[in-house]
């Protein structure tokens, strides 16, 4: 991931957006974006295939460039090719399917009994998700290679670690991070929990993209575990958080909220008093979808009647790099990239979340070593589960698709054999066409 290249020349960068039309993240991005003088005048480029989503996308832009007193240029493309074309850098938050796809993802699954919380990392939510997705990858690959080969792909969409190690694998594009907040998010959390200003903590994480754990956590050089550990045992409610008993008995804090760490592991959300116990929003997540489609139906009204809307930064990392990688300022972010000598006890090529230094000469991953054992074991089945489902789409094999399943610790938890490959069968019909054609195949045992 370390490049060698000479600072870029002081020309306002293309920032090409594809699914932009996912109106309410590219709001927040754009907002960051302006807040950097030196990025108030470059050239975004909005991509979606939804006309109208697109079209709400672009007001929204001109929008927040005039709220933030930014003069970019704005350009809108249904055409991805033409919005990729010399871009220098490309934030993909694309969702194949929408909220149909995932109502599949939860609805499937449910009649066979298994629950989900989110269900877009792993699991059989994650598995079908990264197979909808690598088409669009490997033709996003393609196009970059041939327009803009220079660029840095951020990626934003989830499942995070299946589509960066599809990525490296299926496309040959080197210069890709997958970006997630949750890093910082838990560490803003955890501050103000124990009392210390975030800005004065230190702290280091590694893992993989939703499973990974909190190594160091400090506050002038004095650990913060103790204090921490105080809190939890005075308050019967923070022990009724899965990622607190997870932290309690693994000796490190995950990452990742409650619901995605319930579903990553195969102790909770096979038994109804873990649910209770924990309070699991089982299939909560098809809730914040139609809230999210709600928001961006208000985003759209608003901005035809021409009402003011609310403009905020939101702390993403990718505006972050972006104005490094432009300006030479350094900075710490947290990226999703291949395994090559980073962390010793997880599989090499798999995708690992780690710091990463980023300045002019891009995108330069810290080297970790080991993980404690007990971590590197549950990230070594999680990997697992990533590395079958891609080798199911670079294999072009479905077999591939229901090792992956069964591998999977919460689906192998809730199912005998047969009703996995049967689960599998079921959810590859009703993707259809959004699956590559030989993974739509019915496989019997």
């Amino acid at each position: 991931m370390t490049t060698n290249d000479t600072p870029r020349a002081a020309k306002p960068p293309k920032v090409t957006f594809i699914g932009a039309g996912s109106v309410v993240f590219t709001q927040g991005l754009l907002a960051d974006l302006f807040a950097f003088p030196e990025l108030r005048d470059a050239h975004i480029a909005l991509h979606d295939i939804d006309p109208e989503r697109l079209s709400t996308a672009e007001a929204a832009a001109r929008h927040i460039a005039d709220v933030r007193g930014a003069t970019p240029r704005v350009t809108a493309h249904a055409d991805r090719r033409t919005a990729l074309d010399g871009a220098d850098f490309v934030i993909n938050i694309v969702q194949v399917g929408m909220r149909e796809a995932t109502r599949t993802d939860f609805e499937v699954p449910a009649r066979f009994g298994i629950r989900q919380t989110i269900g877009d990392t792993l699991g059989i939510g994650g598995i079908f998700r990264a197979l909808r997705t690598f088409p669009l990858l490997r033709a996003l690959g393609e196009d970059m290679a041939e327009l803009c080969p220079d660029a840095w792909l951020l990626n934003y969409t989830n499942p995070m670690a299946m589509n960066v190690q599809y990525l490296a694998q299926a496309t040959g594009l080197r210069r890709v991070v997958g970006l997630c907040h949750s890093v910082h998010w838990t560490m803003n959390g955890l501050a103000e929990l124990v009392g210390v200003p975030f800005e004065e903590v230190t702290y280091r994480a590694a893992g993989v993209n939703h499973q990974a754990w909190v190594l160091e956590f400090a506050h002038g050089g004095t650990n913060l575990y103790p204090a921490l550990d105080a809190l939890i045992e005075k308050d019967e409610q923070l022990r009724r958080r899965t990622r607190v008993d997870m932290y309690r008995r693994l000796g490190y804090y995950p990452t990742e909220t409650s619901e995605h760490s319930s579903e990553y592991v195969p102790w909770y959300l096979h038994h109804d008093s873990e649910i209770e116990r924990l309070r699991l929003p089982v299939g909560a997540y098809l809730n914040i979808v139609d809230e999210n489609v709600a928001e961006y139906e208000s985003t759209r009204d608003a901005l035809a009647a021409g009402r003011p809307l609310q403009v905020e930064g939101t702390m993403e990392y990718a505006p972050q790099i972006i104005h490094s990688v432009v300006t030479g300022t350094p900075r710490t972010v947290y990226g999703n990239v291949p395994n090559h000598g980073l962390i010793d006890n997880l599989p090499s090529g798999g995708t690992v979340e780690v710091p990463c230094l980023v300045d002019a000469s891009g995108i330069q991953p810290t080297r970790i070593g080991a993980l404690p054992p007990q971590l590197a074991a549950l990230n070594r089945t999680y990997l697992s589960t990533v590395d079958l489902t891609v080798r199911a789409a670079v294999e072009d094999d479905p077999l591939r698709v229901r090792q992956a399943a069964m591998t999977d610790p919460a689906t192998a938890a809730a199912l005998p054999v047969d009703r996995i490959w049967s689960l599998c069968d079921a959810m590859a019909s009703a993707h259809a066409d959004r699956l590559q054609p030989s993974l739509r195949e019915r496989l019997g045992a």
